[in-house]
């Protein structure tokens, strides 16, 4: 049951209109996120879905990307066993790993000096910012959206792509 008065729990973004200039914000973020992005769909794709299963948020685990035929329901379905799962590239695993970790493990991911030098074998200094940036727009619209319990029946599809780094 939506938390928000007028917030259906299969709409999106109703509960937003209770603060319309954050709102507008948020929009500009995500379209910088979605639509701005140097970090292929791929590795944007399994760095959201992780953060998404942080979240527990139905919006954002329904969500599909359409503009590259590789994310298939194999991709989707596999990003909990990013970490085994064969079909996934290294650096696509170094952006679940942070992905997940970013969600859950912030400070314990800040001082790993390991993970930052696999890290930086598949991402410069730009990729990593757009990585963490991205994630951080992820975590907290999708909780948000968890917490207020607002579009949690909601399917989204989403055709964009990523501009040329």
């Amino acid at each position: 049951m939506g938390r928000v008065e007028k917030a259906a729990d299969d709409d999106v973004a109703t509960w937003l209109m209770h603060s319309p200039q954050i709102a507008a914000g948020l929009g500009a973020y995500s379209d910088a996120v979605y639509n701005r992005s140097r970090l292929p769909l791929r590795v944007r794709e399994i760095a959201r879905m992780n953060i998404a299963l942080a979240n527990e948020c139905m919006v954002c685990q329904r969500t599909r990307e359409t503009a590259d035929d590789s994310l298939d329901e194999d991709f989707y379905d596999h990003v909990g066993a990013w970490a085994s799962w064969p079909g996934y590239s290294d650096t696509e695993r170094i952006a679940a790993e942070f992905a997940e970790r970013f969600a859950a493990d912030h400070t314990g991911l800040r001082d790993d000096e390991d993970f930052w030098a696999r890290c930086k074998a598949h991402f410069d200094d730009d990729l990593l910012v757009e990585l963490t940036l991205s994630c951080g727009l992820w975590l907290a619209a999708g909780r948000a959206m968890r917490v207020l319990d607002v579009g949690q029946s909601c399917t989204l599809t989403l055709n964009t792509e990523t501009v040329s780094a």
